[in-house]
């Protein structure tokens, strides 16, 4: 048994912030939290924050690795120890819309990631090719494709990890997304111009989430709810969003948080190869892209996903959104692993869980990231 002790700072567990703890772990798992004594040669957090490691569903790349041009276990772990430095401790490499067998080769090679037991990786997010041109974004609209049976196929075969995709349910037959959901894939809507009907009836179908709240898809009208209408009277699904400042404004976060259960949530960073690298601008299928000040956009000024890590999301959900930090800390670690069926693995400190953790100072700044008991190099 490991033990590990912290003092004068917040711990972050499940219903409580306690202020000083030590931590049992053994074969990588929490199996006690004391917070009765201060031990003496506990960590000083020095008013920081230890939270349960952040778990993010939407990673494109990082340190200078695009996950759509480098599939290989090495790349993916390149991506992984970028993120880590950020506290990302589980993550889903993000395959941008392609062909089917270069989805294929995604899916191959996150399980040899898994098997080979590359830190934090636990499946895999396709993002397309089932998508609507009217909502692409930077998608490369040449790529996509409908939902048949070679797809279906490729999609539920099983893997050693979760198999997440993002499509565009008028795209899709109701069948086949129940076909999906029943064969384990977490289905969420995404790159959509479905209309608030379809998009509901997605959700009783099987779609369980919503991919980057707000961005790429038909918008909330009073008489046309749209797809975000749809997710915000559903109570049940669960809604990534980017909190950096330039994919949705604060007022329309804010006003989401309150139509809803704030444990639906979940932070998301969609974030490229610029996170973790010192040089910036990167090329997607093509497409030069420019980052400045955090903001990545194509030639046109699409948004091309972000120049964002997760210790940064929750800070800007604490600055501008009003959050505790012990709120944007389970946003981006407990509804992510519920989102995915791991809360009985990760998304907590508490008994029983992959003792997976991150420390951060006072400014919420990542520190040290934890996996499996094990500090990161």
């Amino acid at each position: 048994m490991t033990r590990h002790s912290f003092r004068n700072g917040h711990i972050a567990t499940p219903g409580r912030v306690l202020h000083q703890a030590s931590i049992d772990v053994v074969d990588g798992r929490i199996v006690a939290i004391d917070d009765t004594a201060d031990q003496p040669d506990a960590v000083d957090l020095h008013g920081g924050w230890l939270m349960p490691g952040f778990i993010d569903t939407q990673v494109n790349g990082g340190g200078g690795v695009l996950f759509n041009d480098h599939p290989t276990v090495e790349g993916i772990a390149a991506i992984g120890a970028a993120h880590h430095q950020y506290g990302t401790t589980a993550f889903l490499p993000t395959r941008i819309s392609d062909t089917p067998d270069m989805i294929a080769r995604a899916l191959d090679v996150t399980d040899a990631a898994i098997a080979a037991g590359v830190p934090g990786v636990v499946g895999a997010h396709i993002e397309g090719p089932v998508l609507s041109v009217a909502r692409k974004g930077i998608h490369d609209a040449t790529r996509f494709r409908t939902l048949d049976d070679e797809m279906m196929a490729l999609l539920t075969r099983p893997r050693r990890g979760r198999v997440m995709v993002t499509l565009a349910p008028e795209m899709v037959p109701l069948d086949r997304i129940a076909a999906l959901h029943a064969a384990g894939v977490i289905v969420s809507l995404g790159h959509t111009d479905a209309d608030q009907p379809t998009a509901t009836a997605a959700f009783a179908a099987g779609a369980t989430g919503v991919t980057h709240l707000y961005n790429a898809m038909s918008s909330l009208g009073h008489r046309a709810p749209g797809v975000v209408g749809a997710a915000l009277d559903d109570q049940r699904v669960w809604c990534g969003v980017i909190v950096d400042g330039f994919h949705v404004s604060d007022v329309a976060l804010r006003s989401a948080m309150r139509a809803r259960p704030l444990d639906r949530f979940m932070l998301v960073t969609d974030a490229m190869p610029c996170v973790g690298a010192a040089h910036k601008d990167f090329v997607l299928h093509g497409v030069p892209i420019h980052v400045e000040g955090g903001r990545c956009v194509g030639p046109d000024g699409t948004l091309a996903g972000s120049d964002l890590d997760m210790a940064g999301a929750v800070r800007q959900s604490v600055a501008r959104l009003g959050l505790s930090p012990a709120q944007a800390g389970a946003m981006a670690a407990t509804s992510p692993a519920a989102f995915l069926g791991l809360s009985g693995e990760r998304g907590t400190l508490s008994v029983g869980r992959r003792a997976d953790w991150v420390r951060l100072d006072a400014t919420l700044h990542a520190v040290a990231t934890t996996i499996g008991g094990e500090a990161l190099a």
